[in-house]
């Protein structure tokens, strides 16, 4: 029952994803990247359906996936493909015509990027260049991410040639807005923060990260570069609101500390998600 619950998530990523397609941006004459950008072109023009369009367009595409990655590679890839095609057929009456095009980017761009990313989540993919992009990353050594901005560039340009450079603009900022909502669902809107310190009194500070702050510490091995010295490194992960009270912390203890602060997403564990 387990293996079966990341196939129902895609598809309710599918239709998230397809109803911000249709809503807005096919609604509002926009665009997308990849297979689905040119799907929406060809919708505009010749009035073909854009989910039979994009399943015409990813079946050479899925047979070339099962070919080179097999069977278990492709089956949620394939019911990612199948899911968007006929989502996207059935939820065309979804449509919402927005009087400002920038509106009706940044609706779409937030509902599509919270379907994309909930397909990403369960381990799915939506076919398309996304595949030749793992093709090519895996026999050739080409960069993916590289290869799928490229083809959003190439299709985007189609785009600007064929509906003019202002929907290609708008279609952009539905692309970026998208994308960074894909990051939070797939890493989680609330980032915590990683510090790692270095002092000479490292110890004194693990404790009192112990008794003010609640939070386990670790000591790292390391060596300075300049000094060639063994020392240790305090490494310590805290929630977003904890990070000025463990600078705090680490002041009280030593004023000269080293520390470097990052964010750092999905953190398991105890105190943190599981």
């Amino acid at each position: 029952m387990k293996r079966l619950i990341p196939y129902g998530l895609i598809v309710v990523g599918s239709f998230i994803y397809s109803v911000g397609l249709n809503a807005f941006i096919s609604a509002n004459q926009l665009a997308e990247g990849g297979f689905v950008g040119i799907s929406l072109v060809l919708f505009y023009k010749l009035h073909i359906l854009t989910g039979l369009s994009y399943f015409v367009f990813n079946i050479p595409v899925l047979y070339l996936g099962w070919r080179f990655f097999g069977r278990e590679f492709i089956a949620k890839t394939f019911v990612g493909v199948v899911a968007v095609s006929l989502f996207t057929v059935f939820t065309v009456g979804f449509a919402q015509h927005v009087g400002d095009r920038l509106l009706a980017a940044l609706y779409g761009g937030v509902i599509c990027g919270a379907g994309l990313g909930l397909i990403f989540r369960s381990g799915g993919t939506t076919g398309g260049v996304d595949i030749l992009a793992r093709i090519a990353r895996h026999y050739f050594g080409f960069s993916m991410g590289r290869l799928l901005f490229s083809s959003d560039v190439v299709v985007i340009a189609i785009v600007a040639l064929i509906l003019g450079k202002e929907i290609a603009m708008y279609s952009l900022v539905a692309l970026f807005v998208s994308s960074r909502v894909i990051d939070y669902v797939i890493e989680g809107v609330s980032s915590s923060h990683a510090a790692m310190v270095i002092s000479e009194k490292n110890a004194e500070i693990a404790d009192r990260i112990h008794r003010d702050l609640g939070r386990g510490t670790t000591f790292l091995r390391g060596r300075g570069g300049y000094t060639g010295s063994d020392k240790d490194v305090l490494y310590c992960v805290v929630s977003r609101d904890e990070i000025v009270r463990l600078q705090k912390a680490v002041a009280l203890e030593d004023e000269d500390a080293f520390v470097v602060v990052h964010e750092v997403h999905d953190v398991l564990g105890e105190g943190f998600s599981r």
